[in-house]
């Protein structure tokens, strides 16, 4: 388990981790990505971009 990085909550994780991966926060209900799965860490998933059709 890791921790949230905007709420700071513990996030729990399964076996089948993987990086860039994106989780959501139990608590904030963040949209998190996963950067490294040894140690488990977290960021803060980016915004979706519009593609204005390009």
């Amino acid at each position: 388990m890791s921790a949230c990085p905007e709420c700071a909550a513990t996030v729990p994780t399964g076996a089948g981790l993987r990086p860039s991966e994106l989780v959501e926060c139990p608590d904030c209900r963040s949209e998190l990505e996963v950067l490294s799965i040894s140690p488990v860490t977290f960021a803060l998933a980016p915004e979706p971009e519009e593609d204005w059709g390009e």
